[in-house]
């Protein structure tokens, strides 16, 4: 009689190779790889060279191109990337049927969801670190007056904004039905969180709701370290309730097959 043959589950190399391949397909994705990165560049290039540069006193003295404009660059490559173009790369593995295969072997499938992750906010950052790059040489961008807070509410952007694109892949049951829902989301949170202008101009209530919204938050609290001042706190909870709720709800939600 054989001996049980005991699973060995992925060491780092597996990993590595795992992440290698992901990034590989998404590099395939033409489309996936210049909209996301390239369009916020674009609106921020125009919105550059429609500003005269003059410093702001609501905004510490700092131009809106530094204080707002790049800010919104910024979020706008998370949620483009974290809330419609991963959710696509994972309805597709469901469909294919790639997950449920997976699932009966020592790799587990979420090591294919955490692996998109990995990729998806490697591609954020690179179009965030293309976008300073261009808004430094381009327009002068100040750095943020307070680097480490920046730092850390960037994180808790990144978190919030990819678990509401784990939401979007788990509720999607085709890859075109993830698009489409990931586009509704993205434009939601964008428009009420002031994408299209001010929040000003959108009634109270929308606007209170836009402002606690991923993109609304996350482009606030942001513009606060640019200039110096301490984030919202009800902003700062909004983005963490509004992580763990999508997260919790994807995980309860999410089909494998």
């Amino acid at each position: 009689m054989a001996e049980p043959v005991e699973a060995v589950r992925p060491g780092p190399r597996a990993w590595g190779l795992l992440i290698a391949t992901e990034a590989k397909l998404v590099l395939r994705d033409t489309a996936g790889i210049v909209v996301p990165l390239g369009l916020p560049v674009l609106l921020m290039v125009m919105n550059g060279l429609g500003s005269d540069g003059a410093g702001i006193p609501e905004l510490g003295g700092l131009p809106a191109f530094d204080a707002v404009v790049v800010p919104m660059t910024m979020a706008m490559v998370l949620a483009m990337t974290g809330v419609v173009n991963m959710p696509s790369f994972l309805a597709t593995y469901r469909r294919t049927g790639v997950l449920r295969r997976l699932s009966v072997t020592p790799a587990h499938p979420w090591m294919v969801l955490a692996a998109q992750v990995v990729v998806g906010v490697a591609q954020s950052l690179i179009g965030i670190g293309l976008a300073l790059v261009v808004a430094r040489l381009g327009f002068g961008l100040a750095a943020p007056r307070s680097p480490l807070g920046a730092v850390a509410a960037f994180a808790l952007v990144v978190v919030a904004m990819y678990a509401l694109g784990m939401l979007v892949a788990a509720v999607s049951p085709t890859p075109n039905s993830a698009v489409a829902i990931g586009l509704v989301a993205f434009f939601a949170i964008f428009a009420t969180g002031g994408g299209f202008g001010g929040r000003q101009h959108l009634p109270e209530w929308l606007a209170a709701v836009g402002a606690h919204l991923p993109f609304g938050a996350g482009m606030d609290v942001l513009t606060a370290c640019w200039t110096g001042v301490v984030p919202d706190a009800g902003q700062l909870i909004a983005l963490a309730v509004s992580a763990a709720l999508s997260g919790i709800a994807a995980a309860a939600l999410f089909r494998w097959t």
